[in-house]
């Protein structure tokens, strides 16, 4: 599947999602924001544990509250429609299956990453799931001891001593760096690829159908809602999350 065919299913999907709640007449209510900034309390020379630069923090916040509208009045009802009329045994095989599939993602970043213990995880994992699994709609690889191995290139980049970057908040897809937005196009150019589900001989409605199940299906796992701390520095807080999150990741 090529890159433009890729970008235009994703676009496909997000005008979906515009045109499924579009009719929705729901007033939009302000996001509380602080009062003042955090660096009118906190002095410029304060060393903290974790230092995060982020050059960009008015477009980022900017970001950030359209995200939270596009996540409230756009995404969560379509997740909460596909809830509704999925029974739960439904989609967790379809949650296993999606899961299979990208474990192509995985195993690639495992092997770059020179981890052999987790490479041949990945592989006996690939191997299971997708005979024993039928396809991978179970998982019977966890229940027999092989855990996932969460890998992705952004993981592969800090492998090998590559910094953060400044800090982003992408539309749509919410917290990321410059070096793990790098790393998730690489991702997505070796999924394209090397085509596991051979999306080349495929209908158009397949790759779509495929999109749009993976978007639905990992926001439907993803439990952070924005604005839902109660905190008026929650941007602070997230941005700091992330940011040890993804070094724990780096260094386990």
């Amino acid at each position: 599947m090529s890159a433009y065919r890729y970008q235009s299913s994703l676009f496909s999907l997000l005008f979906l999602l515009v045109l499924m709640v579009s009719g929705c007449s729901t007033t939009v209510q302000p996001v509380a924001e602080p009062l003042r900034p955090v660096s009118e309390y906190v002095k410029p020379d304060v060393q903290h544990a974790i230092q995060v630069s982020d050059p960009l923090e008015g477009v980022n916040r900017r970001i950030y509250r359209f995200n939270y509208y596009f996540d409230t009045y756009l995404f969560l009802p379509v997740v909460n429609a596909y809830r509704f009329v999925m029974p739960d045994y439904a989609e967790n095989r379809v949650s296993d299956f999606l899961d299979n599939v990208l474990e192509i993602s995985n195993l690639t970043n495992c092997i770059l990453q020179i981890k052999p213990k987790e490479t041949g995880i990945t592989i006996g994992r690939i191997l299971i799931n997708s005979t024993v699994g039928i396809f991978g709609l179970w998982d019977p690889a966890t229940q027999m001891g092989l855990a996932r191995q969460d890998e992705d290139f952004g993981q592969t980049l800090g492998y090998y001593g590559i910094g953060n970057g400044p800090y982003l908040v992408l539309p749509i897809f919410g917290p990321s760096n410059l070096r793990d937005a790098i790393g998730s196009g690489a991702d997505v150019f070796a999924f394209i690829t090397i085509d596991p589900l051979n999306f080349d001989n495929n209908e158009e409605w397949m790759q779509s159908t495929f999109n749009a199940l993976y978007a639905i299906d990992k926001r439907k796992r993803t439990p952070f809602r924005y604005y839902a701390s109660g905190s008026p520095f929650e941007y602070d807080l997230v941005r700091l999350l992330y940011t040890e999150k993804r070094f724990l990741q780096i260094k386990k």
